[in-house]
């Protein structure tokens, strides 16, 4: 066995139930992002450039097609024989086996697999956030401060606060508080879910965190607390760049309608540190004769026959004949057909939008999440349907 000096564990095991029906069917990192790629394709690239060769992907909801997707690790260009990526399931042991019960108690029951590799320090990631970091350079920061554990920052409104890990660092960066979701935040400085922990200090937080009987086996929760309680030296990272966590509807949303920017606020189309993705090969996009299309991203193997502005299209979407697309997001293999008006919507994958409809009819009640309206996948809307704004339509179980 050789040692490693860094292996990732990256945490794709949540529901995302604040996606709705987004996630009905599917983990929320496998959810379909900027027409090309899925959710964590943007973590798996960031190991890949970062020289990070060994990720354990610890999976739970749904995890059929996230598996199936990352397969062995090629598309990411880690499918090497002594590590690579491996996906890291609940199982049952010899005295015990359950679902993993938080984000530490599921890097927990991995513990032997991180044990085999023997590395020297363990990054831990989430697979439901959008950016770009070279965590090869967080390390580094890690090693010449000498530090414990290392948390990736970046600054957020004050408004935005109380829903992430808040901390209070000095001018070195050390921490020197920290509190998970406060209710009145003393600062903006948010923890980004992205740790580097040296293995020995992780491997007795999580044994003494499992045998804490009121513990909520969670790292901002508990973890870190109790670490920072102890005297652990803990320090801040901070990252610029673009980071977004897409947990919600409105984030999922708005994060997509930024890429059409031009790369103002994030160039996901740029060569340098390029987002890799295992997406299937199709043939190039059709446009039809009396096609228009504006400000609008078209995937491959689309087929546009109507009008599409500020909008994203996967791979395999076919817009019909005299339909209307506008500020929305349709989902691989999704299908308008004739004469449809579709505003402000994300349409789910393998879903079907019957002639003659109108999605996103606006109206005189202030609308949910945003006007957002969202299909859930495989729905099938029927002919001549009209749906306001803002609604959730998910097909009958």
């Amino acid at each position: 066995m050789r040692q490693k000096e860094c292996i990732a564990m990256l945490l794709a095991g949540g529901q995302g139930s604040r996606l709705g029906c987004l996630t009905r069917n599917i983990a929320k990192p496998a959810v379909s992002f900027g027409g090309k790629y899925r959710i964590i394709d943007f973590s798996l690239s960031n190991c890949a450039h970062s020289n990070i060769d060994t990720v354990g992907v610890l999976t739970q909801y749904k995890p059929f097609i996230l598996n199936s997707y990352i397969g062995m690790g090629s598309a990411w260009d880690l499918d090497n024989l002594f590590g690579g990526v491996q996906i890291l399931p609940p199982y049952v042991g010899e005295n015990q086996g359950s679902w993993y019960k938080g984000t530490a108690n599921a890097i927990y029951q991995n513990i032997d697999f991180i044990h085999f590799y023997d590395p020297d320090y363990v990054l831990i990631i989430s697979g439901d956030h959008i950016y770009k970091m070279d965590y090869y350079a967080m390390l580094n920061f890690h090693k010449e401060h000498n530090s414990e554990v290392t948390i990736s920052t970046i600054e957020v409104s004050f408004e935005e606060a109380s829903r992430f890990g808040i901390m209070t660092a000095d001018t070195k960066g050390l921490i020197v508080k920290f509190a998970e979701k406060p209710a009145e935040p003393e600062s903006n400085l948010a923890s980004m879910g992205v740790y580097i922990f040296n293995w020995s200090v992780l491997k007795k937080a999580l044994i003494e965190d499992e045998a804490d009987s009121d513990s909520e086996k969670d790292f901002g929760k508990n973890i870190i607390p109790r670490l920072l309680k102890q005297g652990s030296k803990l320090y801040s990272y901070a990252f610029q760049g673009y980071w977004r966590d897409v947990g919600t509807i409105e984030s999922y949303y708005n994060a997509n309608m930024e890429i059409l920017h031009g790369g103002e606020l994030f160039n996901l189309f740029e060569q340098k540190q390029r987002i890799f993705s295992n997406e299937e090969i199709l043939a190039p996009q059709y446009v039809g004769p009396k096609a228009k299309i504006k400000k609008s991203l078209i995937g491959n193997g689309c087929t546009v026959l109507g009008q599409v502005s500020n909008s994203i299209l996967a791979a395999g979407v076919y817009v019909g004949e005299d339909t209307i697309i506008e500020d929305s997001i349709l989902l691989p293999n999704s299908k308008v057909h004739d004469h449809v008006c579709v505003r402000k919507t994300i349409l789910g994958e393998n879903a079907v939008i019957l002639g003659h409809s109108l999605i996103g009819e606006k109206t005189n009640v202030k609308p949910l999440q945003e006007g957002i309206t969202v299909i859930e996948d495989h729905h099938v809307v029927s002919r001549g349907s009209r749906i306001e704004e803002g609604r959730n339509v998910a097909k009958e179980s």
